[in-house]
C-alpha cells in the first residue's frame, strides 16, 4: 500500500509540474505523497525503532496525517512517538513480541492517534492564538502620539 501511494505520488507530481489547475482528488493524493516522504525521512545516525516506524506507516497510510501541515509532521512524529512511549507502550511491545499488528493493537493504535491528534491540535491552536495578542499589545503600548504617527 505505501509503495502504491508513493508511486503514485510520483507520478503524479511530475504530472502536476506540467498542469495549473489539478481537481481535489489529486490534490488530496499530492499532500498524501508528501506527507508519507516526510514520514519517510529519518535524522542520520538516528535509526528508528521497527515498532516507531511501524506506528508512523500505519497513522501515514490510513490518513490520520491528512490535516497536519507538511511542514509540521517532524515535529508530530516526535511527539507522537514520546506520547507512544509514555502512555501506550504496550502497543510497540505488542509490535515487537508478535512481529504484526494484531486487531486489539491496532485499535490501541487508533485511539492513541485520535487522542494525541485532539491534543496535538488543541496545544497548536491554544500556541497560535497566544502569538497574536502580542501584536495587539505592541500597538497597544505606543503613547497615542506615537500610534497616530505611525
Amino acid at each position: 500500500k505505501l509503495r502504491l501511494e508513493l508511486a503514485q505520488y510520483r507520478e503524479l507530481a511530475a504530472f502536476a509540474q506540467f498542469g495549473s489547475e489539478l481537481d481535489p482528488e489529486t490534490q488530496a493524493r499530492l499532500a498524501q505523497g508528501e506527507r508519507i516522504l516526510e514520514i519517510l525521512k529519518q535524522p542520520q545516525y538516528q535509526p528508528m525503532s521497527v515498532e516507531e516506524q511501524v506506528m508512523m506507516i500505519y497513522a501515514v497510510t490510513n490518513k490520520f496525517l491528512v490535516d497536519i501541515d507538511v511542514g509540521d509532521i517532524v515535529e508530530f512524529e516526535a511527539e507522537f512517538l514520546e506520547y507512544m512511549r509514555n502512555n501506550f507502550k504496550e502497543v510497540g511491545e505488542s509490535i515487537v513480541s508478535e512481529g504484526t499488528m494484531n486487531e486489539v493493537t491496532e485499535e490501541k493504535l487508533k485511539k492513541a492517534l485520535e487522542e494525541f491528534k485532539q491534543e496535538y491540535k488543541r496545544e497548536r491552536d491554544h500556541y497560535q492564538r497566544e502569538e497574536v495578542p502580542e501584536e495587539n499589545e505592541e500597538k497597544a503600548e505606543k503613547p497615542d502620539h506615537e500610534a497616530e504617527t505611525a
